[in-house]
């Protein structure tokens, strides 16, 4: 196995001898897309489609936005990303379908060795993270390596997620823990507000 191919399967390798043109492109596309003025926000998201494994047409990425290489993330439909969204993607990123993130969410893949002398060889491996459809991350959240976040989740701004979280659950803390389901009576409650809304005349 590459370097490439080492990185991709949860093995040791070293960064620096992953020669796939990823990190050159990376930079190349990240510069143009986080100088560029807010009016050529459709150009922007363009250079971010060239450079990302996957992402819908209606996602929004406010700048400035930083990841190690790209083709690891793939972005459903219906994504919103506040500034300052950073990923490490050495290993496959998974983003479902209407997900929201706050300002300065971090999303890391990469780990380092526990043994200092392994560590000092520059070696590193990676584990993917995954998160789920319908799920809301509040600002200055940080997701660790290997984590799934299931769907329909909130996570409490702040956090720090190092374990898996089920589906239908609001989380936070650090490290991030359960701290109780989303039910019937949380629908119903926005579903009443969602009402009030929609007959304020002041809206229409």
């Amino acid at each position: 196995m590459n370097e490439k191919e080492r990185m991709l399967s949860g093995k040791l390798y070293c960064p620096c001898k992953v020669q796939d043109g990823t990190r050159e492109k990376n930079r190349r596309i990240l510069a143009d897309f986080n100088t560029m003025p807010y009016s050529d926000f459709k150009k922007g998201m363009s250079l971010l489609k060239d450079l990302l494994g996957h992402l819908e047409d209606d996602a929004v990425i406010t700048p400035p936005f930083y990841c190690d290489k790209g083709p690891q993330i793939s972005i459903g439909k219906h994504f919103y990303a506040n500034t300052g969204l950073l990923i490490l993607d050495e290993a496959p990123v998974i983003i479902g379908y209407d997900v929201f993130l706050a300002p300065r969410v971090s999303i890391f893949t990469a780990c380092h060795p526990i043994d200092a002398l392994v560590r000092n060889l520059e070696l590193e491996y990676a584990k993917p993270v995954t998160i789920g459809n319908d799920v809301w991350i509040g600002g200055n959240v940080v997701i660790n390596p290997g984590v799934t976040i299931g769907n329909n989740v909130v996570i409490g701004s702040g956090s720090v997620v190092t374990k898996d979280i089920p589906d239908g659950v609001v989380a936070a803390g650090n490290p991030c823990r359960v701290i109780r389901k989303i039910t019937d009576r949380d629908s119903n409650y926005w579903n009443q507000e969602l009402i009030e809304y929609q007959n304020d005349p002041d809206i229409h």
